[in-house]
């Protein structure tokens, strides 16, 4: 998901500061001011300059500063319509500029974009704290607010609600001092946001570890071999983004994805390679070079935990969670604790029957270290299922997953269908646009997919869009999934690993979310729900990957184009569900990570010297100090929570797979790909994006009062 939110909200706001428009001038030859012409009002890259950014960002504030201040200057008596609907439809300009402009900065960040992001965050940050102090616009929601709630209905009172508390919660009922310091930390933590994601990728970039012959590569494919000449030769050659200016060091080079764990150290058969990629991994953000992040870590987590004290509330987590299906941390631990105790045992099983394998080649006294796991755990699949990722990812090809499976799942439960678009121009060559139609053939969405990793890119996968639905403005979501995919060679195709699968599945559920929203206000519509609901539809989506029926549409040979035999696909299958305490560990050992930072006062947030030892303490008290499964992120390099959206919401990944797990059984009790059982799920869940309560809707469907999380492990493969 996307990492900028805070824009998002910024987009569909504004300030009250009166200024001499010059804006109509500007939109004369600036395509971002524009009215775009293609379908769907998709953005023109084909016309989109570097050099158009800064002005339309200019412009586009400017613009929103004048709807404000004539929201303010009203001299009617404020309503719903002439102050709630007008600060809605004050910022459509800036949301059109800022959501061009950030997929960029995520997917294809150049240096030039990074200054122009440089001179933007403060601009916009200026204005999020103009809107949320601005006491006359404050006091029109408020009036509207405690006239007009109880009268009305559905989305509009509902976008009453998230106005008015949007406003409170930013601090409008504060005193001016208090107000005043808030102000101070929203740009203190803009700028150190903007350091973190400009370090992140530009140490990660330098993480990489250079391979001096193909004989050190020995255990990897052809295809992951050719890869990593591919990479090493990109790296010679450099574009001019920051990762890429060091120049060549060696024939071969391995990347680090945004992980600990790296997908290469299940083949990699030379150990202290494996080492040094692990290494590289996991202390890419730490140690004495300039990449180092605790001291952007310590002071967001400190300035947070003061935002939360200003508002009265004991911890940033305490104030993030009020709104979320969670409620409180204490709901959060409880939920977390259960699944801890549940799977500890899982896992120290399975970390003794990989190196009880592993020792049988190795010797008695061969210790397994975290970057051994992945490589014995692999050949010790490969021995009891007989099987391997080598074999079964010749049959998972992108193009084939993508048509075959995730649209074909999308067609079958949804009755939507989809067509390429060749003429719509995209931001980068490995882009592909889709038309997106229902199930009587009227056009939907368009959906675009950005694959393929490149060092512009920042690491993960992620859903966004270019517009999102709305009734009201007769927009239709343009949508877009960005991964990070291995790219084969010209004339190869490119193969993917299960987990690789699953992503595509997974990243299209939040694409669907925005897809068949059906919303009449942008701020309610699509993806616009709590983090702890959000990532529902996502995990619920990967269910699909393997029903029979879709998973052998998809799995075909990428040279023969035959199906995956009968008796592969069963042991393939089958170990979907080998040794998965692995990665619930992984993702238990972050979420704790992120609750600790986020549960304490401002005075005992840790120092950049005191932030490792403050991780491995937080690690130990909930029981997750484990060498073999360390976190999915460690502090230094987080990016969901000190980038992103998610701080004190990390957890929602485990929380909304409770969710998932919910709804695939009521998929498969009705059938799974029946579309009467997908039309309920769109009418009651999908198409609503806010405009209700979100446990309503997940009730409405599944009957269910509650969730019930009894079901998570079993689907994980656990506790049978």
């Amino acid at each position: 998901m996307r990492i900028k939110n805070i824009i998002m909200t910024i987009a569909i706001s504004a300030a009250f500061t009166s200024v001499v428009s010059s804006c109509q001038q500007a939109q004369s030859n600036n395509p971002l001011l524009e009215e775009s012409q293609l379908p769907y009002g998709a953005p023109d890259f084909s016309k989109i300059k570097t050099a158009d950014y800064l002005p339309a960002f200019e412009s586009a504030i400017q613009q929103q500063r004048e709807k404000i201040a004539a929201i303010v200057s009203n001299s009617d008596s404020a309503t719903f319509e002439n102050t709630i609907v007008a600060y809605e439809e004050s910022g459509r300009l800036l949301d059109r500029v800022s959501r061009v402009f950030f997929a960029l900065t995520e997917a294809d960040k150049t240096p030039e974009l990074t200054e122009i992001e440089k001179k933007v965050m403060p601009k916009l940050t200026e204005l999020e704290n103009e809107i949320s102090f601005n006491m006359p616009l404050f006091e029109r929601i408020r009036q509207v607010y405690d006239r007009e709630h109880n009268t009305l209905q559905g989305e509009d009172q509902k976008l009453l609600e998230e106005t008015y508390k949007e406003f409170v919660r930013k601090g409008a009922l504060l005193p001016d001092d208090k107000k005043e310091r808030m102000k101070a930390i929203n740009l203190r933590i803009t700028d150190l946001q903007q350091q973190w994601g400009d370090q992140i990728l530009d140490a990660t970039n330098n993480a990489v570890v250079w391979v001096d012959s193909k004989e050190k590569l020995a255990g990897l494919n052809d295809a992951d071999i050719e890869q990593c000449k591919k990479d090493a030769e990109g790296l010679r050659v450099g574009d001019g983004t920051a990762g890429m200016s060091r120049g060549g060091k060696a024939p071969y080079a391995i990347v680090i994805v945004n992980t600990t764990q790296q997908p290469l150290l299940a083949s990699l058969d030379n150990r202290e390679l494996r080492r040094q990629v692990y290494e590289a991994s996991i202390h890419r953000t730490d140690g004495t070079g300039k990449f180092n992040t605790y001291a952007i870590v310590s002071e967001i987590a400190k300035l947070r935990a003061e935002q939360a004290e200003l508002m009265g509330y004991p911890n940033y987590a305490a104030y993030s969670l009020e709104r979320t299906m969670a409620k409180t941390p204490e709901n959060v631990y409880a939920f977390l604790k259960s699944l801890i105790a549940q799977y500890k045992p899982e896992a120290d099983a399975e970390t003794k029957a990989i190196e009880d394998f592993a020792r049988q080649t190795q010797g008695p006294d061969f210790q397994l270290e975290p970057y051994d796991r992945f490589y014995y755990s692999a050949k010790m699949k490969n021995q009891m299922l007989n099987i391997s990722d080598d074999e079964v990812k010749s049959y998972f090809t992108v193009d084939s997953v993508l048509i075959n499976g995730v649209f074909y799942a999308a067609n079958r439960a949804y009755g939507l269908t989809f067509k390429q678009r060749t003429d719509i121009p995209t931001y980068h060559p490995d882009m592909k646009v889709f038309e997106v139609f229902d199930k009587d053939g009227k056009p939907k969405a368009l959906f675009y997919c950005d694959y393929f990793r490149r060092p512009t890119k920042r690491g993960g996968a992620w859903m966004d869009g270019f517009a999102k639905q709305s009734r009201r403005y007769n927009q239709l979501p343009i949508i877009f999934n960005v991964c990070n995919n291995a790219k084969a060679p010209e004339g190869k195709p490119s193969l993917l690993t299960w987990d690789e699968v699953t992503t595509l599945f997974h990243e299209f559920g939040h694409a669907l979310h925005g897809i068949l929203s059906d919303c009449n206000y942008n701020r309610l519509s699509g993806t616009s729900v709590a983090r702890d609901f959000v990532e529902m539809p996502s995990q619920f989506n990967e269910s699909f990957a393997s029903i029979p029926e879709v998973f052998d549409h998809y799995a075909r040979h990428c040279d023969t184009g035959e199906p995956m035999p009968a008796e592969l696909k069963e042991r393939m299958l089958k170990s979907i569900d080998f040794q998965t305490a692995y990665a619930l560990g992984e993702n238990l050992a972050a979420t704790c990570l992120d609750m600790a930072w986020h549960m304490l006062p401002s005075n005992k947030i840790p120092t950049a010297e005191q932030a490792e030892a403050f991780e491995t303490e937080a690690l130990q008290q909930v029981g997750l100090l484990n060498k073999q499964i360390p976190p999915r992120y460690r502090t230094s390099y987080f990016n969901h929570v000190w980038g992103s959206g998610y701080a004190a919401g990390y957890y929602s990944y485990l929380w909304t797979e409770v969710l998932a797990v919910n709804i695939a059984d009521v998929f498969a009790k009705r059938g799974a790909l029946d579309p009467a059982t997908g039309s309920d799920f769109c009418q009651k869940v999908l198409s609503r994006g806010n405009t209700g309560d979100l446990m309503q809707m997940f009730t409405d469907f599944t009957g269910m009062a509650q969730p019930d999380a009894s079901g998570l492990l079993k689907a994980r493969g656990l506790g049978k």
